[in-house]
């Protein structure tokens, strides 16, 4: 997945964790979707410092949404 057109034409100059609270760089695209109202290829992304990944794969996991980490 990419990111770009995020921010302007070449994505956003500096891209920050989506954990509430976090100011961190992020690192990791933690790639999900929900079944119930997305289609199968529908895919959505949540932003992750090297310290939040596994907290919010995790949520997003006891609700059956994650799919997939990959780096930035």
């Amino acid at each position: 997945m990419s990111l770009a057109g995020f921010g302007g034409p070449e994505g956003p100059s500096e891209l920050i964790c989506s954990s509430k609270g976090c100011t961190e760089a992020a690192t990791h695209q933690v790639v999900w979707n929900n079944p119930k109202i997305h289609t199968e290829e529908r895919r959505k992304i949540w932003l992750a410092c090297d310290q939040h990944e596994p907290t919010l794969r995790a949520f997003l996991s006891a609700r059956g949404f994650y799919r997939q980490t990959e780096p930035l």
